[in-house]
């Protein structure tokens, strides 16, 4: 008697657990789906308020130092980006920050240009090193 209800108790637990399972294996088969949404993503002279300020697509040779700001939205698990700075086709930096789970989290990177005048980007990537999101910018 003793080992039917150990049995029984057994089977109660594996059948209680099961619909767990099939709920987990069904969260990790939509693991493509972006863990955030980008709301925005600009170039900025500065960032006051945590808000980008002089919005621009080309800077002058005289600026020192321009902001990559990002906006993420509906972020479900804590996680990372980095953004990646590319004068011309070298990259010059890369700089991870976290995201973490929020409605909205909102971060930047700065980089000093050193004088490189020409074309710019920025290229967001995710923890896996995706591109998610690319701005470019000028300095004339």
């Amino acid at each position: 008697m003793k080992k039917v209800a150990v049995l029984l108790l057994y089977l109660a637990v594996i059948l209680a657990i099961s619909p767990l399972a099939v709920f987990a294996s069904e969260e990790n088969a939509g693991m493509s789906e972006p863990a955030f949404s980008i709301s925005r993503m600009v170039i900025a002279g500065s960032i006051e308020d945590r808000e980008p300020v002089g919005v621009v697509s080309a800077y002058s040779a005289s600026t020192e130092k321009v902001y990559c700001f990002l906006e993420a939205s509906e972020i479900k698990a804590a996680t990372s980006v980095s953004f990646v700075w590319y004068h011309r086709d070298t990259k010059k930096a890369s700089v991870e920050l976290p995201l973490g789970v929020s409605p909205r989290w909102r971060t930047y990177s700065s980089k000093k240009l050193g004088g490189l005048t020409g074309e710019w980007k920025v290229e967001l990537h995710d923890s896996g090193g995706n591109v998610l999101k690319t701005v470019p910018f000028t300095v004339e």
